[in-house]
């Protein structure tokens, strides 16, 4: 079956079964690896993209159920809070074994958009569903802080 996808702004036409993943298509065939497979049951969050501006687990999600719509992982992600979470992650090391952190660095970016002064209540929900084996919960949640405080400078 051809499905149109659209992948960090680039369309693609797709040929693959309507059920499979989005995780396996967006890395197997179109060779996108920064979105990681975790658990495979939309529960540990290292395969967070955005569907249409909102993040989702690519592990559970049909390729199907996003014929026409504007995907984003990890590879292409921009703007004002991508940069200052990116650069907060940087500066406070947040990055251990790094697995996770492209589902975390999804996550934190969507909460900023929403939040732009989230409290550690509002970081704690929002990333919640973020996994990290490693447990750098006290860096990311600090990131997240400092992030915030860039995009108000």
């Amino acid at each position: 079956m051809s499905i149109s996808i659209k992948v960090n702004g680039r369309t693609h036409r797709v040929d693959v079964d309507a059920e499979t993943p989005l995780l396996w298509v967006v890395r197997d065939t179109l060779g996108l690896t920064g979105t990681k497979f975790g658990c495979g049951m939309a529960q540990c969050g290292a395969c967070t993209v955005y569907v249409d501006g909102e993040p989702v687990r690519s592990c559970s999600l049909a390729v199907g159920d996003v014929d026409g719509a504007d995907v984003v992982t990890i590879e292409g992600v921009s703007g004002k809070a991508a940069q200052a979470v990116q650069s907060a992650w940087d500066k406070l090391d947040v990055v251990q074994c790094g697995y996770c952190q492209s589902g975390q660095v999804m996550s934190a970016i969507a909460l900023l958009g929403q939040n732009p002064k989230p409290s550690d209540a509002d970081i704690d929900e929002a990333m919640r569903g973020n996994v990290c084996r490693c447990a750098t919960y006290v860096r990311i949640r600090a990131a997240i802080h400092e992030a915030a405080r860039t995009m108000e400078g």
